[in-house]
């Protein structure tokens, strides 16, 4: 395996969870960071925390402009982009009686054009240099349907299909979805259904903790040139889906 040094990875979805742990693992590794986020303020005492060899802006990853702008504010700070870490999600899960309109039209936004965006952003760069690395985060809800989770699912479903064809059509770039199941985390904070939000509490008592995504990230961008790891799936060993 290589190392991560001065490799620049910029990594969405940073200021909590999965981002924040990915961060602080590969920031371990040596690579050069820039991460995004709406919530600038945790980004800035990441970043701080860190040290010198991590930036960040806000980001809206909705807004195909501001992901534009965020990747080339990366290469103006560190001269290049290496890889794409497209964590950012959302996930308030209801059942589809709910007719909960707004929030598809959010999770589809988020999940599904924010990863789209991200690959626009870099793709041209990537394709210049011969080389880049995209993993996108997706879940086990992308191989699996459960109650209240159908449009959820169908965007991570999409998260997967869009990476295989990242893969199909660019030899020389990689394309990684990691799938993790349950995780401690605070994505579904905005469940706005009651019943649904207790039963998610339920589920995230076997449930693994961030750092066990973030291993798997650098996993997979630590391999040489010629190796790329399509997928992973991580699940609590305790999960019975």
């Amino acid at each position: 395996m290589t190392n991560l040094n001065e490799k620049v990875v910029l990594i969405t979805g940073a200021s909590s969870g999965i981002g924040e742990a990915a961060a602080r693992e590969l920031a371990a590794a040596g690579a050069r960071l820039f991460v995004g986020a709406r919530r600038g303020e945790r980004l800035a005492a990441l970043a701080d925390e860190l040290g010198s060899n991590v930036g960040w802006r806000t980001l809206d990853v909705t807004d195909s402009a501001d992901f534009d702008a965020f990747v080339d504010a990366a290469e103006a700070r560190f001269g290049r982009v290496d890889a794409l870490v497209n964590n950012a999600g959302v996930m308030p899960l209801s059942p589809l009686a709910a007719l909960k309109r707004d929030e598809w039209k959010r999770m589809v936004d988020v999940n599904i054009h924010g990863v789209l965006n991200g690959i626009a952003a870099v793709l041209p760069r990537f394709i210049a240099q011969k080389n880049g690395h995209v993993v996108n985060v997706a879940s086990v809800g992308a191989h699996l349907v459960v109650p209240t989770g159908a449009v959820y699912c169908g965007t991570k479903y999409a998260v997967w299909a869009i990476s295989e064809g990242l893969r199909q059509e660019h030899d020389e770039i990689r394309s990684t979805v990691i799938s993790p199941g349950v995780t401690d985390t605070e994505l579904g904070h905005d469940i706005t259904d009651p019943q649904v939000a207790g039963a998610l509490e339920g589920w995230r008592r076997k449930s693994l903790r961030p750092d066990a995504i973030a291993r798997a990230i650098r996993f997979a961008l630590e391999q040489p040139d010629g190796v790329d790891v399509n997928e992973i799936v991580v699940r609590p060993t305790a999960a019975d889906m």
